[in-house]
């Protein structure tokens, strides 16, 4: 049960990144490519009526770390209370952000809650990016199976290490560069004329800055830890999720002119980055930077049998009423968004 757990959390959190990614992409493409009020409500109607729905996954995944992996739900949610808190306010400023911007046309007002949109937007794909960097890494638990981290020490990945370093700064910046792409991608798909040209003029020079981090991420993750070494010795089988990862990139920038093909590829991509690192961590869920020993795995943070075997039937049911509503809000929002739209709000 334990796996299957481990495989369905790993499942959610991949949605919750490709759905809200794109709108946290969009929000950091926000000021780069909108040239006039116009174009700033354009990229908003992109986002506006699916938004806030993306981050009921995020809630999700939350709930089903809770339930099935109860001891590393405590131990993340204590070791991370600062970068959580922070997340928090950041996802709580974006938010507000969309809705009142709108509720006053003084440009001073709409270009303070267009500033937060955009900052809150672009610090939460680079403290999630962080965040699975310090899980890759590992974070020095103790025998109790607990931890504590401060912001940073010394900007090294070894010794006493802190919640920044150059390696998660690296994993926050390439998260922030593939998400960026995800945003501009999304940004073009749902757009005409001017703006969706600039949106994909950006998209194509992402492109190139996302493979070049793919590739240092991938160099400093083997080189710092081991236990991915092997995981993909032990199962080859696993690199096809990395392949599959490159195979997305590479699809990205070949279509990038038919920008629905584009941004599945974004998606493809996104979903292989994740996979491969959740198959490379495997059976641990924290590692400990300490002592091997000392991690937190599928076997010894999860909740009972009993109660995992009753919680799936729950989970499958709500699961199912969770994609049959995406489906519709998706459906009823297809195509693209117009200046002419009788939408209010945005």
């Amino acid at each position: 049960m334990g796996a299957i757990w481990f495989c369905l959390t790993a499942l959610m959190l991949t949605v919750y990144v490709v759905l809200d990614g794109f709108d946290l992409g969009a929000g950091i493409v926000y000021l780069l490519v909108a040239r006039n009020e116009e174009e700033r409500r354009l990229v908003s109607r992109t986002v506006g009526p699916v938004w806030d729905a993306n981050e009921v996954w995020l809630l999700a995944a939350g709930g089903t770390l809770y339930f099935a992996f109860p001891a590393l739900y405590a131990a993340s949610f204590s070791g991370f209370y600062l970068p959580l808190m922070i997340v928090l306010w950041l996802l709580i400023l974006r938010g507000i952000s969309l809705e009142f911007r709108s509720h006053v046309a003084v440009p001073m007002w709409e270009s303070f809650w267009d500033a937060i949109f955009f900052v809150a937007s672009l610090l939460l794909a680079v403290f999630y990016g962080a965040a699975l960097g310090n899980v890759v890494r590992g974070v020095p638990l103790n025998a109790h199976g607990q931890f504590f981290e401060a912001l940073w020490t010394n900007f090294r990945p070894n010794g006493e290490t802190g919640i920044l370093d150059w390696y998660t700064i690296l994993a926050g910046v390439t998260a922030l560069v593939a998400l960026t792409l995800h945003g501009a991608l999304w940004v073009a798909l749902k757009t005409e004329g001017a703006l969706h040209q600039r949106a994909r003029k950006l998209a194509a020079v992402l492109w190139w800055a996302v493979a070049l981090f793919t590739i240092l991420i991938t160099w400093a993750s083997f080189s710092l830890q081991p236990h991915l070494y092997a995981s993909f010795a032990a199962r080859p089988w696993g690199y096809i999720f990395p392949a599959i990862a490159v195979a997305a990139l590479v699809a990205a920038i070949v279509f990038l002119k038919n920008e629905s093909r584009a941004f599945y590829s974004s998606c493809i991509y996104l979903v292989g980055m994740l996979a491969s690192v959740a198959f490379g961590l495997y059976p641990d869920v924290l590692p400990a930077s300490t002592n091997a020993a000392l991690s937190l795995t599928v076997e010894n943070a999860k909740a009972a049998d009993y109660g995992l075997k009753i919680g799936l039937v729950w989970w499958t049911i709500g699961i199912i009423l969770a994609t049959i509503y995406f489906v519709m809000v998706y459906r009823r929002f297809a195509g693209k968004v117009s200046a002419s739209s009788d939408e209010h709000g945005y």
